[in-house]
């Protein structure tokens, strides 16, 4: 027998999207980014057509209100981690907000099973949090040419190829533990090399081991014929 939850009929809604409810924008420190649900069409074959009312048709002027309520083009610090992206409509929504945040200087995406943000632009971002992601490759980044603190722990990155990508921009510090390229033989060597304005790495300022270049594999130009 199927018996529907009280919270069934919000199923799809956004927390400003609920009346009479006392939780202001201000008070949400990790935000939910996700639209009112899926189409009317893809919950019918879902089977899942109980679990909404309704919608009334939404105008031009209505979608834009609520664009401009949003307001994430000002947003300056944001926490949008733990967002448990399962549906395509969301992970839709969610890179539709990152492309918006044109000011935003702080920015945690902390286990969202991010694969690839090298479409997105973060042009103030300072501080970037992708730690508990699925990024394998540095060239899988957003564009942050302002970054001074990035944090990359726990992802799936196999090599330091691409991070020379980042020597043009102030970053100070940078977190890789529990990266596959970790293990790297000359790691921290390979890492300072590549990146000579860092300052420090994996929580270790730079040691004076650190400056001499990594040591590269001499390979004789000799054929011997036998």
């Amino acid at each position: 027998v199927f018996f529907k939850l009280p919270s069934d009929s919000f199923k799809y809604l956004s927390w400003h999207d609920i009346e009479e409810h006392d939780v202001q924008g201000n008070q949400l420190h990790c935000p939910r980014v996700r639209k009112a649900g899926p189409s009317e069409e893809e919950l019918f074959f879902r089977g899942e057509e109980h679990t909404v009312k309704k919608r009334k048709l939404v105008t031009d002027t209505e979608k834009w209100q609520k664009k401009l309520q949003e307001n994430w083009e000002n947003c300056a610090e944001l926490n949008l981690s733990f967002q448990d992206l399962g549906d395509l409509y969301q992970v839709e929504n969610f890179r539709r907000i990152l492309q918006r945040l044109i000011r935003v200087e702080k920015l945690w995406l902390v286990d969202n099973s991010l694969t690839d943000l090298s479409a997105i632009r973060l042009p103030r971002c300072r501080e970037l949090n992708v730690n508990k992601n699925y990024f394998t490759s540095f060239k899988q980044l957003p564009k942050i040419p302002q970054i001074q603190h990035l944090s990359l722990a726990e992802n799936n990155i196999m090599t330091l190829s691409g991070i020379s990508d980042l020597r043009h921009t102030p970053l100070e510090s940078l977190i890789l533990k529990r990266n596959p390229c970790e293990f790297q033989e000359s790691y921290r060597q390979h890492v300072f090399f590549s990146l000579p304005n860092l300052k420090i790495l994996d929580g270790v300022p730079k040691l004076p081991e650190d400056f001499s270049p990594p040591a590269t594999r001499f390979f004789p130009k000799m054929c011997t014929v036998l």
